[in-house]
């Protein structure tokens, strides 16, 4: 049965896997050991604070935090009260963050407390602690609370207790109520992308389009109930939470979140819980293939792998069915205008195809190649890569023109990405149009990067290009000109970079210019700076 028509919509998914597999574990985290009932049970809980909280259905709730249970209950809670949740990406620095809660409008912020050393709370301070709101962040006009996921909260936020005390006067009809009223046509999340403007735009998308394509996702993927899925791609990316959060939910698979990935952990964590579903970027599974103490942990229930966002080296594929006896190794593309999802390798394919394409068009999807023009390109002749079906977005949230650049009349969306199809459907992408490069599993676009290094006092132009790179497969490469009289070094840059941005953003390699090449109508030639990079 398809994923939309059964469960109706998220919370709709939630209270059935916690009817249907009530004892089976969820989640585990440590020590903690969670049932999908008491997972149900916690989620509902969740809602009911949103709900005695004033949130509204589309109100926009943001998320920033690590891969943890409580990422998954606050944002299944918020979602199972209406709300439409906006996942933040880990890696950004304050200035970005609030960008993204300030163009989304988000009322309410679930926020980490440290990370990875990183004070979270203290970055949206120093980015959004002035200004004209009269919210806890008043730099955030929109925003009404922040509730930080720990033990402690500064004064003007609440605890994650605390937070989840004041609903305990709402009922467990009334949270039910709420979620009958949703439907598979009500956005459920906002997934904020950077295009060629450099300016993030967020990709609606409905609970209908998650549900029946995640419900292909795990079909096509075989996942299966008794599964243990180690979850390393973040929950802010559709690869770790719809993917990941809600496929195991469609079938009753147990989640191990990894806030962070370290090859160690990993290995100890795929041996100790008998780790048999492990997907992420062809990085992630080198180097797990590559550690000097693999053979030190036993792997055997490792059975399936599902890969994509990057050229997958058939040694790969051979080295996961080799060396570590894997069944089922997969490869997949999407990107987050189409939730996520797009092609995917079917079981049974060909070592060959599983390694140089990323599969076929999902079912009720339809992929082609066109040209300049929109024509469509036979097999085996490259254009840009259009997508239309139940998985193309709404548009982008609150952004008439930019949508209308992606999305034509008649349903197809553009996706930037240049691509070549087989004759018998398979998509192999070979380009970006966007100049979008991936680091180590993470999207990097060089007009967003190349806007932040712009403020830098000292840079007149900057551009910047994807570059191979052995352990992450692209790092960023500037090509700078210096302002008149500057002394700016690229050490200096780079320094003040890591302070700047999300470190998958920092340029590796920093070159100056006296000037950048430009066409006759000023654009940079960026296949010039490409030619001399190599």
């Amino acid at each position: 049965m398809r994923g939309d028509v059964e469960w109706g919509s998220i919370p709709g998914l939630v209270r059935s896997a916690a009817r249907r597999y009530g004892d089976v574990e969820a989640v585990v985290e440590g020590r903690t050991r969670v049932s999908y009932a008491e997972l149900g049970a916690r989620v509902e809980r969740a809602a009911a604070a949103c709900l005695a909280n004033g949130l509204g259905v589309g109100d926009r709730v943001a998320i920033w935090a690590p891969n943890t249970l409580d990422w998954i209950v606050s944002a299944l809670g918020a979602v199972s009260a209406g709300a439409v949740l906006v996942p933040l990406n880990t890696r950004f620095k304050g200035t970005e963050a609030a960008y993204v809660l300030e163009r989304s409008r988000a009322k309410l912020l679930f926020v980490t407390g440290t990370f990875l050393g990183t004070s979270y709370v203290a970055s949206l301070r120093r980015a959004a602690g002035q200004g004209a709101g009269d919210g806890p962040l008043p730099g955030l006009s929109h925003l009404e609370q922040v509730v930080v996921l720990a033990d402690d909260a500064p004064a003007d936020f609440r605890t994650w207790k605390d937070f989840l005390a004041s609903g305990e006067g709402v009922g467990e009809p009334e949270v039910r109520a709420r979620a009958a009223t949703l439907t598979g046509a009500h956005p459920c999340d906002i997934i904020f992308t950077s295009g060629t403007t450099g300016r993030p735009k967020g990709a609606v998308i409905t609970h209908g389009q998650t549900l029946r394509a995640y419900g292909i996702w795990t079909d096509l993927a075989g996942l299966r109930r008794g599964d243990r899925y180690l979850i390393v791609n973040p929950f802010f990316h559709t690869f770790g939470y719809k993917a990941g959060v809600l496929a195991c939910l469609m079938r009753g698979a147990t989640m191990i979140p990894q806030p962070v990935f370290g090859v160690e952990t990993a290995l100890a964590n795929i041996a100790a819980e008998r780790v048999s579903v492990l997907p992420g970027p062809p990085t992630l599974h080198q180097s797990l293939l590559d550690h000097p103490s693999r053979d030190a942990h036993d792997l055997s229930a490792l059975r399936l792998v599902v890969t994509g966002a990057a050229v997958i080296p058939l040694r790969l594929v051979e080295r996961l069915r080799g060396e570590l006896g894997v069944e089922t190794v997969l490869t997949a593309y999407g990107l987050s205008e189409a939730s996520g999802f797009v092609t995917m390798c079917r079981r049974g394919d060909e070592p060959s195809v599983i390694a140089t394409t990323s599969g076929r068009a999902i079912p009720g999807t339809e992929v082609r190649v066109a040209g300049a023009q929109g024509e469509p390109l036979g097999p085996g002749v490259p254009g840009e890569v259009l997508v239309r079906g139940f998985n193309v977005m709404r548009g982008y949230f609150e952004d008439e023109t930019a949508t209308a650049e992606v999305l034509t009349p008649d349903g197809w969306l553009r996706t930037g990405d240049v691509g070549v199809l087989d004759a018998a459907g398979n998509l192999r992408i070979t380009d970006r149009i966007k100049d979008m490069f991936i680091v180590g599993g993470f999207n990097a676009y060089p007009a967003e990067i190349e806007q932040l290094l712009g403020l830098h006092p000292e840079v007149a132009e900057v551009a910047v290009i994807g570059v191979p790179d052995a352990r992450l497969g692209e790092v960023g490469k500037a090509y700078v000109v210096r302002r008149p009289g500057a002394v700016l070094t690229s050490d200096d840059l780079i320094a003040w970079s890591r302070r700047e941005m999300a470190n998958y953003k920092v340029p590796r390699v920093v070159e100056f210019v006296a000037e950048l090449p430009r066409n006759a109508s000023g654009k940079v030639v960026k296949g010039e700076l490409r030619g001399c990079s190599r």
